[in-house]
């Protein structure tokens, strides 16, 4: 692959990172900023957490104080113990708002938890994913033969959003030609008024009103069918835990945003970023071109290297001692995947991407534990499929400009790639 973008503007932008980040004093960083995300300097940061403070606490921040926990094994140990560290209220770093509360599985503790995570499961089980395969692929192929070769055009919009909102239509038989809804929702979902996605709060809330009255009509209309239906509004409107959800207006809400953004932002950005590491890394390219079995070890390296959310919340139920620090019941605990992902004592060389990593699915993007990512296969499978077409169709996909980055702590993505195909 050949470098038609100059990344020596990136990587000066990371030697001045560098060198703030560990001037700066420890207990001033901040990794919550979304501008760290939104210009790729987080890196140095989490680099110096791991050193020197892998359980660190940050005092002031916009969300108010919270710890952040960086290195691998110590994530993992606070996602696999519910018990200490809650989900509730939330798993962003961001408070509810208290007029605004959306509740939602993720955000929930055993039992609840586990009792409407078991309803929607089945859409995710491996019987509908053998039966989705075909579908997807019909698809990849489809957007890929539409793309225009040997012109510059925004590989988020025309192939990773496209693709994402087409299986989303899929997953809750959304009616197809209003698929593009389905994309807004998870856009707003996750926006704030810095975003650029939403002029204001109350915009923000009138268009998830919108999902909310939308998908209440197709939850009707599922609900009356005598032969339940294998989507999610219809797994949902007839299980025995969910059957009465749609009576739980903010509740039904908080759980349509989770399975809306839950599936999307990981394949979403992880096409993206997929594009973006080969061309930074265009040995890997060559690599892969030579070995195309290597597709599916390629997919757990994307993932881990792009991370597509950066971090989950915890809250602390009791008083706790982690990694040498005290810990309060009450507290924020911030696991940043964003970083355990790049811990060199796990991951050798963890800042480059290589596509035959042997323990690439040692990943932690999908997390741990209960709280697992329920669409982890589904992401995979898309990923699988898309560079298996790609391969047969384009011998180069130049990055020829700047991405546009995501402006968020929490999602970890891309709003522009400009690239340029060369036909194989």
């Amino acid at each position: 692959m050949s470098e038609a973008m100059d990344f020596e503007l990136a990587a000066d932008r990371l030697r001045k990172a560098r060198e703030d980040a560990y001037a700066m004093p420890l207990d001033q960083i901040d990794v919550s900023q979304a501008e760290l995300f939104e210009n790729d300097i987080q890196w140095p940061y989490f680099e110096r957490l791991r050193e020197e403070a892998p359980v660190h606490y940050c005092a002031e921040s916009e969300f108010g104080a919270f710890w952040s926990v960086s290195t691998y094994d110590l994530i993992k140990q606070v996602d696999t113990n519910h018990e200490i560290f809650s989900s509730e209220p939330t798993i962003v770093i961001e408070d509810p708002d208290e007029d605004f509360d959306l509740p939602m599985f993720i955000a929930m503790d055993p039992p609840k938890h586990d009792e409407q995570r078991k309803v929607v499961s089945p859409v995710v089980g491996p019987r509908n994913l053998a039966a989705l395969e075909p579908v997807i692929r019909g698809r990849v192929c489809a957007i890929l033969d539409s793309l225009p070769v040997g012109e510059t055009f925004n590989w988020v919009e025309k192939v990773s959003i496209e693709l994402t909102t087409q299986m989303l239509a899929t997953l809750f038989d959304f009616p197809w030609e209003e698929r593009q809804k389905l994309t807004r929702w998870s856009d707003v979902a996750t926006a704030n008024e810095e975003s650029g996605i939403v002029d204001s709060e109350d915009q923000r809330r009138a268009e998830l009103f919108e999902c909310l009255e939308f998908f209440t009509r197709l939850w009707h209309q599922r609900a009356d069918s005598p032969e339940p239906g294998n989507d999610l509004i219809s797994l949902l409107a007839h299980g025995e835990a969910t059957r009465d959800l749609v009576d739980r207006p903010m509740e039904f809400l908080g759980n349509l945003v989770l399975l809306i953004v839950g599936g999307n932002d990981t394949t979403r950005n992880s096409l993206s970023g997929g594009v973006l590491a080969l061309n930074q890394f265009p040995d890997q390219f060559a690599k892969l071109k030579a070995d195309t079995s290597l597709i599916p070890n390629m997919v757990s390296e994307i993932i881990r290297w792009q991370t597509p959310l950066a971090h989950m919340r915890r809250t602390a139920k009791e008083d706790v001692e982690l990694g040498g620090q005290q810990i309060k019941a009450g507290d924020r605990v911030v696991m940043w995947y964003v970083s355990g992902n790049r811990d060199e004592s796990v991951f050798e060389n963890a800042n480059d991407f290589v596509i035959d990593r042997p323990n690439a699915r040692k990943h932690i993007a999908f997390g741990f534990g209960l709280h697992r990512c329920m669409g982890n296969r589904v992401a995979e499978m898309q990923l699988r499929i898309a560079w298996d077409e790609i391969l047969k169709r384009f011998s180069d996909i130049q990055v020829v400009g700047e991405p546009v980055r995501v402006k968020s702590g929490f999602v970890k993505g891309y709003l522009e790639l400009p690239v340029r195909l060369t036909a194989t």
